[in-house]
């Protein structure tokens, strides 16, 4: 296993080599056969690349017995300790959320989503991300926050329990048929690619500092304007070319600010 390195994974010989710029990020996993079961969902559907967000659970001996011959996928898995490690360099994220969510966020079937990432990764270059969060508890407001859209498995409304790894394999299954389903994903012009997650929160960060700075912002409770900052920015697919814009902007008022005082 590897830590804090979120270059581009491992590709299994022989496949689309758009599967390696997809990354499975479980947060959190707190049982070790999920993660094994996991990694095994993976290798059958051809993805290679896991990202453990601070698990709880160790990879051991049970951990290796459920990935059922799938180890490679689990030594070559990526160990950071926050989400927004594992989404550095992202751009398209999309959140597995097992209940409905009052954001301002697109849901999306885990067939759309799949279609979805596949569009994304027939651009040259794009990372997509599926994150999967804990067991008893999915992930946090927070964690969907980072995400651009929310995926929901329409199973069974009077039974909808699936696991991790069921989840994940569900995910990938799909995931897969759009991948290789070559007609209809290509799109019809080359779209500018849009900023990876780090350059949006770093931008984050520089306004918020000077929201701050201005006196617009309450230092001591800034996480419910940030965080609707965060979803227009999602919504806008800001570029990078756009984000430098945008902070040369902050940095000006900055600058001015700091003349007048």
């Amino acid at each position: 296993m590897t830590q804090q390195d979120t270059t581009a994974g491992p590709s299994i010989p022989g496949q689309d080599p758009r599967f390696a710029r997809l990354r499975i990020v479980l947060v959190g996993t707190t049982h070790p056969g999920n993660i094994g079961s996991t990694a095994r969902a993976m290798k059958t559907m051809g993805l290679a690349r896991l990202m453990l967000v601070a698990p709880k659970a160790s990879i051991d001996t049970e951990a290796e017995a459920m990935a059922s011959g799938a180890t490679d996928v689990l030594r070559s898995a990526q160990i950071v300790e926050s989400l927004d490690a594992a989404l550095a360099g992202c751009h398209w994220v999309v959140g597995a959320s097992a209940r409905l969510r009052d954001a301002p966020h697109e849901l999306l079937t885990v067939r759309q989503a799949a279609g979805q990432a596949a569009r994304e990764l027939t651009q040259a270059g794009r990372e997509v991300a599926l994150v999967f969060g804990r067991e008893h508890a999915g992930l946090t407001n927070a964690e969907l926050g980072r995400c651009h859209a929310h995926m929901v498995i329409p199973a069974n409304p009077g039974y909808s329990s699936l696991n991790l790894a069921q989840a994940v394999q569900v995910t990938a299954y799909e995931l897969r048929q759009a991948l290789l389903e070559d007609e209809g994903i290509l799109p019809a012009v080359e779209l500018p690619a849009p900023a990876p997650h780090d350059a949006v929160e770093n931008l984050l960060a520089h306004w918020q500092a000077v929201l701050e700075g201005l006196g617009f912002l309450d230092p001591a409770n800034p996480r419910h304007l940030m965080q609707k900052l965060r979803h227009l920015l999602q919504r806008a697919r800001v570029t990078p070319n756009e984000v430098d814009i945008l902070r040369g902007m902050l940095t000006a008022v900055q600058r001015h600010t700091h003349r007048q005082d």
